[in-house]
């Protein structure tokens, strides 16, 4: 899908950060002990803390993802689907679920969540209608899992969705891309960071112009 460089003005625009945190981001995190390949996060993360940055710079709200597992939403369905593999990944309370590299500053805002979409039983919509969001960013872990469930669902919601293919990383780089052509070909536009700081930075020349500055 075609990248319009109207969906991400500042005013109308928020940066989704899911799960960045150590249980599935960190060489010693559950899903690395597991054996899944972790070290795409390690290229990700200069790319995402320059676009959190940008964003911060032009008001753009930060909106972190943070996943939390515990008894009480561990349904059967949930367990089941990881032959209980699925609960040692961020308990709440534990290093495991702590960010990991980049963390909210203040203004930014945290919503938790307990399944692989941001917006399943969480606050995250209502905060984004208060805020009078109309496009997502969409950056984090998994590209394949979270990320993209939060994007589907988002797009379904009507929001636009660009997703920031080199602030997300996923397990395998096959998966990575298979999200990435799905996501272009029918839920949103796929840019790299540089292209939205780009179009931050022009239109912030733009508004100094207009007011003589």
């Amino acid at each position: 899908m075609k990248f319009k460089e109207q969906h991400v003005i500042p005013e109308k625009t928020a940066l989704i950060v899911v799960d960045v945190q150590n249980d599935y981001c960190h060489p010693d995190g559950a899903c690395a002990r597991r054996g899944n390949d972790v070290s795409g996060v390690k290229g990700m993360v200069p790319h995402l803390a320059a676009l959190i940055n940008g964003a911060r710079e032009n008001r753009v709200p930060v909106i972190f993802i943070q996943t939390f597992h515990e008894r009480a939403t561990d349904s059967a369905a949930w367990t089941d689907r990881s032959d209980g593999r699925s609960g040692d990944v961020c308990r709440t309370g534990t290093w495991g679920a702590e960010f990991y590299e980049v963390s909210p500053q203040a203004g930014d805002i945290i919503v938790n969540k307990h399944r692989y979409s941001a917006f399943v039983n969480t606050r995250l919509d209502s905060v984004l209608r208060t805020l009078k969001v109309e496009t997502l960013i969409m950056t984090g872990v998994s590209t394949n899992v979270c990320v993209e469930s939060t994007a589907r669902q988002g797009y379904m919601l009507d929001y636009n969705i660009v997703l920031a293919s080199d602030a997300c990383a996923a397990f395998s780089q096959k998966a990575h891309e298979m999200t990435l052509e799905n996501i272009d070909g029918y839920f949103g536009s796929v840019v790299k960071v540089e292209q939205i700081l780009n179009v931050w930075a022009s239109q912030r020349a733009e508004v100094s112009e207009a007011v003589g500055l």
